[in-house]
């Protein structure tokens, strides 16, 4: 991946305090305290500062957790929390790159059973190697998993 996050987070806090934007240097604030913390559980095995691959999948944690509080807010008629969270979504997701389409993703599935050779379910580890290894970035691995499970017959 080609572009570095760290500066972009940086840049965004600025302009936002700039713009007296609260709700977005808050959330802003989090992320950089996530990251800092994921630098920091990272230094034991070496790495000083993890790399944007690593900071992506913190990224989808932290909207994944966020949609989660949404849910249950909304069960629990706490409206206005449940607009808090989705607010914070969305400055969360505004870094992370584009997701590929489920065409594409189908399309990435199969190039990659191709390459393993993968018959069946069996193989469904191999397939999420690859798929892992070239578009871990774009491509939603949660949601690869059961159309991988589903073309390999599973």
């Amino acid at each position: 991946m080609a572009e570095d996050l760290r500066p972009r987070f940086t840049e965004a806090l600025k302009a936002a305090m700039l713009a007296k934007d609260a709700a977005r240097t808050s959330t802003l604030r989090m992320i950089l305290a996530k990251l800092k913390d994921t630098d920091i559980a990272a230094r034991p095995s070496g790495i000083d500062k993890v790399p944007d691959e690593q900071i992506v999948a913190m990224l989808r944690g932290m909207a994944k957790s966020r949609r989660e509080s949404v849910d249950l807010y909304r069960q629990g008629g706490r409206e206005e929390l449940a607009a808090k969270e989705e607010a914070e979504i969305a400055v969360i997701e505004s870094f992370l790159p584009q997701q590929m389409d489920e065409t594409a993703t189908r399309a990435a599935i199969q190039a990659a059973i191709a390459e393993t050779g993968a018959a069946s379910v069996k193989d469904m580890g191999k397939v999420m190697a690859v798929l892992r290894a070239k578009h871990a970035v774009s491509m939603d691995l949660g949601k690869a998993g059961p159309l991988v499970k589903a073309a390999l017959g599973g």
